[in-house]
Protein backbone atom coordinates (compact mmCIF):
# COMPACT_ATOMS: atom_id res chain seq x y z
CA UNK A 1 0.00 0.00 0.00
CA UNK A 2 1.24 3.48 -0.78
CA UNK A 3 0.93 6.10 1.97
CA UNK A 4 1.85 9.75 2.47
CA UNK A 5 3.85 10.31 5.65
CA UNK A 6 2.42 13.09 7.83
CA UNK A 7 5.53 13.18 10.04
CA UNK A 8 9.07 11.86 10.02
CA UNK A 9 9.33 8.13 10.71
CA UNK A 10 12.66 6.46 11.48
CA UNK A 11 13.81 4.01 8.80
CA UNK A 12 10.85 4.92 6.58
CA UNK A 13 10.93 8.54 5.40
CA UNK A 14 10.30 12.23 6.04
CA UNK A 15 7.20 14.40 6.07
CA UNK A 16 5.48 14.31 2.68
CA UNK A 17 7.24 11.24 1.30
CA UNK A 18 5.07 8.76 -0.55
CA UNK A 19 6.30 5.32 0.49
CA UNK A 20 5.21 1.77 -0.09
CA UNK A 21 4.60 -0.25 3.08
CA UNK A 22 2.91 -3.51 3.91
CA UNK A 23 -0.86 -3.34 4.11
CA UNK A 24 -1.03 -4.47 7.74
CA UNK A 25 1.57 -1.95 8.90
CA UNK A 26 -0.37 0.85 7.24
CA UNK A 27 -3.84 -0.26 8.40
CA UNK A 28 -2.91 -1.26 11.95
CA UNK A 29 -0.28 1.31 12.90
CA UNK A 30 0.46 4.21 10.55
CA UNK A 31 -3.09 5.26 9.66
CA UNK A 32 -4.70 4.84 13.15
CA UNK A 33 -1.82 6.76 14.77
CA UNK A 34 -2.32 9.54 12.18
CA UNK A 35 1.29 9.18 11.05
CA UNK A 36 0.27 8.51 7.45
CA UNK A 37 -2.61 8.63 4.97
CA UNK A 38 -3.42 6.54 1.93
CA UNK A 39 -1.81 8.03 -1.16
CA UNK A 40 -4.81 8.88 -3.33
CA UNK A 41 -5.08 11.85 -5.70
CA UNK A 42 -7.45 13.68 -3.34
CA UNK A 43 -5.19 13.00 -0.34
CA UNK A 44 -2.13 14.27 -2.24
CA UNK A 45 -3.92 17.52 -3.14
CA UNK A 46 -5.12 18.01 0.43
CA UNK A 47 -1.64 17.29 1.77
CA UNK A 48 -0.06 19.88 -0.51
CA UNK A 49 -2.61 22.43 0.72
CA UNK A 50 -1.77 21.66 4.38
CA UNK A 51 1.98 21.07 3.91
CA UNK A 52 3.10 24.38 5.49
CA UNK A 53 0.90 23.79 8.55
CA UNK A 54 2.23 20.23 9.01
CA UNK A 55 5.85 21.36 8.61
CA UNK A 56 5.29 24.06 11.24
CA UNK A 57 3.80 21.50 13.67
CA UNK A 58 6.72 19.14 13.10
CA UNK A 59 9.24 21.94 13.66
CA UNK A 60 7.52 22.82 16.96
CA UNK A 61 7.62 19.18 18.11
CA UNK A 62 11.30 18.96 17.18
CA UNK A 63 12.13 22.16 19.08
CA UNK A 64 10.28 20.90 22.17
CA UNK A 65 12.08 17.55 21.97
CA UNK A 66 15.45 19.27 21.62
CA UNK A 67 14.73 21.47 24.65
CA UNK A 68 13.82 18.42 26.73
CA UNK A 69 16.85 16.59 25.35
CA UNK A 70 19.15 19.38 26.55
CA UNK A 71 17.81 19.00 30.09
CA UNK A 72 17.87 15.20 29.96
CA UNK A 73 21.27 14.75 28.28
CA UNK A 74 23.73 12.91 30.54
CA UNK A 75 21.10 12.59 33.29
CA UNK A 76 21.90 10.11 36.09
CA UNK A 77 18.75 8.33 37.22
CA UNK A 78 19.08 6.67 40.64
CA UNK A 79 16.75 3.80 41.44
CA UNK A 80 16.66 1.36 44.32
CA UNK A 81 15.35 -2.17 44.03
CA UNK A 82 15.35 -5.20 46.28
CA UNK A 83 18.46 -7.26 45.67
CA UNK A 84 20.16 -10.31 47.03
CA UNK A 85 23.61 -10.48 48.63
CA UNK A 86 25.28 -11.27 45.29
CA UNK A 87 23.92 -8.08 43.64
CA UNK A 88 21.21 -9.69 41.54
CA UNK A 89 17.80 -8.04 41.64
CA UNK A 90 14.60 -9.74 42.69
CA UNK A 91 12.79 -8.98 39.45
CA UNK A 92 14.21 -6.42 37.03
CA UNK A 93 14.22 -2.76 36.05
CA UNK A 94 12.26 -2.33 32.82
CA UNK A 95 11.55 0.53 30.45
CA UNK A 96 8.26 1.11 32.28
CA UNK A 97 10.10 1.57 35.60
CA UNK A 98 12.55 4.03 34.03
CA UNK A 99 9.76 6.01 32.33
CA UNK A 100 7.84 6.22 35.62
CA UNK A 101 10.96 7.43 37.47
CA UNK A 102 11.63 10.06 34.79
CA UNK A 103 8.02 11.25 35.01
CA UNK A 104 8.44 11.65 38.77
CA UNK A 105 11.51 13.74 37.98
CA UNK A 106 9.40 16.09 35.83
CA UNK A 107 10.15 14.78 32.32
CA UNK A 108 7.33 13.93 29.90
CA UNK A 109 8.49 10.47 28.81
CA UNK A 110 6.45 7.39 27.93
CA UNK A 111 7.53 3.77 28.08
CA UNK A 112 7.89 3.40 24.31
CA UNK A 113 10.48 6.20 24.22
CA UNK A 114 12.89 4.43 26.61
CA UNK A 115 15.35 1.96 25.09
CA UNK A 116 17.58 -0.43 26.98
CA UNK A 117 20.30 -1.73 24.65
CA UNK A 118 21.05 -4.82 26.78
CA UNK A 119 17.45 -5.61 27.73
CA UNK A 120 15.94 -5.38 31.19
CA UNK A 121 18.36 -4.58 34.02
CA UNK A 122 18.75 -7.53 36.39
CA UNK A 123 21.71 -6.52 38.54
CA UNK A 124 22.97 -3.69 40.72
CA UNK A 125 25.21 -1.10 39.01
CA UNK A 126 25.23 1.60 36.33
CA UNK A 127 23.69 0.88 32.96
CA UNK A 128 23.24 2.95 29.78
CA UNK A 129 19.78 3.75 28.45
CA UNK A 130 18.45 5.88 25.63
CA UNK A 131 15.39 8.09 25.46
CA UNK A 132 14.02 8.74 21.96
CA UNK A 133 12.13 12.02 22.32
CA UNK A 134 11.74 12.47 18.55
CA UNK A 135 12.92 10.65 15.44
CA UNK A 136 15.91 13.04 15.34
CA UNK A 137 16.47 13.45 19.11
CA UNK A 138 17.85 10.44 21.00
CA UNK A 139 19.41 11.19 24.40
CA UNK A 140 21.71 8.93 26.41
CA UNK A 141 21.14 8.63 30.15
CA UNK A 142 22.66 6.49 32.87
CA UNK A 143 20.57 4.37 35.20
CA UNK A 144 22.19 3.69 38.56
CA UNK A 145 20.49 0.75 40.26
CA UNK A 146 21.18 0.45 43.97
CA UNK A 147 20.26 -2.63 45.94
CA UNK A 148 18.09 -2.73 49.03
CA UNK A 149 19.00 -5.71 51.17
CA UNK A 150 16.06 -7.83 52.21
Amino acid sequence: MQVILLEKVSNLGNLGDVVRVRDGFARNYLIPQKIARRATEAALKEFEARRAELEKQQAERLAAAQATGEKLGGFLLKMSQKAGVDGRLFGSVTTMDIAAALQEGGFQVVKSQVRLPDGAIKAVGEFPAQVALHADVVVDITVNVQGEMV
